[in-house]
């Protein structure tokens, strides 16, 4: 089926609501007439999309009244306010009297696209649903004509961020109408009025059957009186005894920004130890998000601060207010005769005041990993996190690090080199800290973290292996993400990896990470769709590697052949992450055509031991235009540099080059690629952590050795590479092997028994070689208009032949040469 009619997967977010409705609008028509009603609707529609503009609002309903998503809280707010003082405006101006009634509301709603097919048939191209929706709809309908109403998750978020509004902000008047309950809804809700002076606040909302006041039996009759005496008479005594901070107002996945320590002891080099304390405690919770140190870096480099600078009261909030995150958290560590104190304070960002604090003290510096236990505990709790979350996902920290702070020290210093990228001694901060505690998992896993961002495979296993046993003293979320990476180093990873990303992913929305890994299997596997969706999740502001699900975004609009969208989206994360054209870029030119703007991207491209993987895209590139001489000297210089490099990365270049060497003409040793195949095959069955892609290394090397020499290939290592495809359980792999037996029945003059072998596989995510293989059975067997289909396939389908990621781009430049061929 075709991309373009399908319905993307929905997606859960936190949005504010607005829902609005002309009041008589219908009546109004009937007044003045359909001509000058079709000029006031026109000029109304203008208002409607200056203030969309203005406020960065997504309409998604539009008649007599309007539906629209925001963002931010607050914009909902300004577009609400200016809207409703646009109709008395535009009233004015058409000698009417024009008033809306609005409810706003902040919940989280399911959205998801329909398809092209059904948008052309009027369905609208985004759906919105979920409980936030009726609840703004309630609102709305209760309102009075010109009245705003506010839930009270609205008006918590709106009412302090008004400030930010300067003198308008101050001119806001802010009405309670009390406690309402809603039919269907088993909890009441507060309800909240904002007009702007000199507009009064208006009546109490209008009940319904399906929204009443909620007033309670003692405040009814003669004992109201008494009651409100007795309450007001409580109250004052509980105010003066406990006196409540005030309170941010956040709600469950909102961000913050952890400030450095404060480190009043004795002991100064406890700094960084404390301060990874307190990240790894807060960093268990499902509902607060803390920064990245990678997004604090990048942060301060937009704010022209040096990375390394100290996360004061006001840096942290200036950080706050830049990546829009709700509250800023300081922790500081008092020692004094021998008594240590711990507390955290939540500081508004906007006006760098703290709101509230929790403490804690204790006896001695051995007893401060306790302690900030208990204080991010009680602030996760004050925060809004409920209990029950809090018990479930928390892991004392002793049992989560280690006991020994010189140990947790050390692994505070690998996080930090690893955060800058300095892998190598990130290493060895880590193992450090193994030597002073052997069971220190986090340590383990950091080694494991470090190797593998090296691409060192078989390095890095054995680190997972170690840490696994200790699978226990990991928080929840290192604990389903050890269990991710031990699936991707074990039996058919294509089968179980995905699943296990997905479900930690789905656990902790905000691990990054986690999604980065599911949308990129995604991909691997041919599921394109899926694969845009997940990297459109993460690419987001907070996310300090946002280039990255942009560069994967790109990628699978040109595996979808959309160039222009591509194109577009490789030109945002080169500007996102500040960095030069890529090689893939350059190659999507190509496959777009854009020939002069290909010729120079492809010129700029530098190769070497630095970057062997830019050869394959000039390589490439000299394929689609023919220029075999030039490609094969590519080749050869790629296998020069290449040398000494694990088998994983030199294969894909002599399997190139003997590919080139048998569509030039120019022969080869057709026995180098069984010998090739041979080999990674005996790789693959000893390194499980990238066997799936040396097997279809091996399956390229197979398909050159049938295209050298027009013969089947080696009938045992066809056999071979088919038993070792199916036991991964990749499809694509499978469906590969699939293609490399079909090949050998066609060479062996029997073209129905391929086409028979491959047509199971064909599914919409098979490989681009099964079309190829497809076609020329078809053309044996006579069937000359359903080859001419596979054809027109091959040459409308160049980006999927270019974006290609199967085993390290191994079919890469075969399916280019069949594309321009076709």
């Amino acid at each position: 089926m075709n991309d373009s009619t399908q319905v993307q997967p929905w997606v859960q977010q936190l949005r504010t609501l607005l829902l609005t409705d002309l009041c008589d609008s219908t009546a109004l028509v009937e007044r003045i007439g359909d001509l000058a009603a079709a000029e006031l609707f026109r000029d109304h529609d203008r208002l409607v999309l200056q203030l969309q503009r203005q406020w960065r609002g997504q309409l998604i309903d539009r008649s007599d009244g309007l539906l629209l998503l925001f963002e931010r809280p607050l914009d909902g707010l300004c577009f609400a306010l200016d809207y409703t003082q646009g109709l008395l405006g535009l009233g004015s101006l058409h000698g009417v009297v024009l008033l809306a009634r609005q409810g706003l509301h902040v919940g989280e709603v399911l959205t998801w696209r329909n398809s092209d097919e059904a948008v052309r048939l009027g369905a609208k191209s985004l759906e919105v649903e979920g409980l936030a929706k009726p609840m703004a709809a309630r609102l709305m309908s209760m309102a009075r004509p010109g009245q705003l109403l506010l839930s009270a998750v609205a008006e918590s978020l709106t009412h302090r961020a008004a400030l930010d509004l300067g003198e308008r902000g101050e001119r806001l008047r802010w009405k309670s109408h009390g406690r309402w309950r809603f039919k269907g809804i088993p909890t009441g809700m507060e309800i909240h009025e904002v007009s702007e002076s000199p507009t009064p606040p208006s009546r109490a909302p209008r009940s319904s059957p399906k929204a009443w006041r909620d007033i309670p039996l003692w405040r009814r009759a003669l004992m109201s009186a008494i009651a409100t005496a007795l309450l007001a008479a409580m109250a004052l005594v509980v105010w003066f005894i406990v006196r409540p901070p005030p309170a941010i107002a956040f709600a469950a996945r909102d961000w913050v920004v952890l400030a450095d320590v404060r480190n009043l002891t004795s002991d100064q080099q406890l700094q960084d130890s404390l301060q990874q304390a307190f990240r790894i405690s807060l960093e268990q919770s499902r509902f607060v998000n803390v920064l990245s140190d990678l997004k604090v870096r990048n942060t301060l480099g937009h704010m022209r601060r040096n990375a390394n600078d100290k996360l004061d009261r006001a840096t942290a909030s200036e950080i706050a207010l830049r990546d829009g995150v709700r509250a800023v958290l300081l922790p500081v560590v008092i020692e004094v005769g021998g008594q240590v104190e711990v507390s955290l304070e939540v500081i508004d960002p906007n006006s760098q005041v703290t709101v509230h604090t929790e403490s804690a003290k204790g006896r001695g510096l051995e007893s401060i990993l306790g302690l900030v236990d208990g204080v991010t505990g009680r602030m996760r709790l004050s925060l809004g996190e409920k209990v029950q979350a809090l018990a479930a996902a928390s892991t004392p920290l002793p049992r989560v690090t280690t006991a020994n702070l010189d140990a947790l020290r050390a692994y505070a210093r690998g996080q930090q080199a690893y955060v800058r990228d300095q892998l190598d001694d990130a290493i060895g901060f880590f193992q450090q800290a193994l030597t002073m505690d052997p069971g220190f998992a986090l340590a383990y896993l950091g080694v494991f973290r470090a190797t593998i961002s090296q691409g060192r495979f078989e390095e890095s296993e054995p680190w997972l292996r170690k840490a696994l046993p200790l699978r226990e003293h990991l928080a929840a979320r290192e604990q389903l993400l050890i269990d991710a990476w031990a699936t991707e180093f074990g039996p058919q990873p294509a089968v179980h990896a995905p699943r296990k990303w997905k479900a930690l992913a789905m656990t902790f929305p905000d691990f990054h990470a986690a999604s980065a890994h599911y949308a990129w299997w995604q991909f691997s596997l041919g599921n394109f769709q899926q694969a845009y969706d997940w990297a459109s999740r993460i690419a987001l502001n907070k996310y300090p590697q946002r280039y990255l699900p942009l560069d994967l975004m790109a990628r699978v609009r040109l595996a979808q052949n959309r160039y222009d969208e591509a194109l577009a989206l490789f030109a945002e994360s080169e500007r996102v992450g500040q960095i030069p054209m890529s090689r893939r870029h350059a190659s999507a030119l190509v496959a777009a055509g854009r020939w002069m703007e290909a010729e120079k991207a492809m010129s700029a491209l530098r190769v070497g031991k630095d970057d062997l993987f830019a050869y394959m895209d000039k390589i490439v590139y000299r394929v689609d235009r023919r220029e075999w001489d030039a490609a094969t000297d590519l080749a050869n210089q790629a296998i020069r540099d290449a040398a000494g490099e694990e088998i994983l990365i030199s294969a894909p270049f002599r399997i190139t080059r003997l590919f080139l060497q048998a569509r030039s003409g120019h022969g080869g040793d057709a026995q180098e690629a069984a010998d090739l195949a041979r080999k990674l095959l005996a790789v693959a069955a000893a390194d499980s952590g990238v066997a799936d892609d040396l097997i279809g290394l091996a399956i390229a090397a197979l398909r050159v050795e049938q295209l050298q020499t027009g013969k089947p290939a080696e009938a045992d290592l066809v056999d071979r590479v088919a038993a070792m495809a199916k036991a991964e359980g990749n499809p694509v792999k499978t469906g590969l092997a699939a293609m490399l037996q079909a090949e050998n029945l066609r060479l062996q003059d029997d073209p129905r028994g391929a086409i028979a072998l491959l047509h199971p596989h064909m599914n919409g995510s098979e490989h681009f070689q099964l079309h190829v293989a497809l076609r020329d059975a078809l053309y044996d067997v006579g069937d000359v208009s359903a080859a001419s289909a596979q054809e027109r396939w091959l040459s409308r389908n160049r980006g999927r032949a270019f974006a290609d990621p199967t085993s390290v781009q191994g079919f890469v430049p075969l399916n280019v040469d069949d594309s321009r061929e076709a």
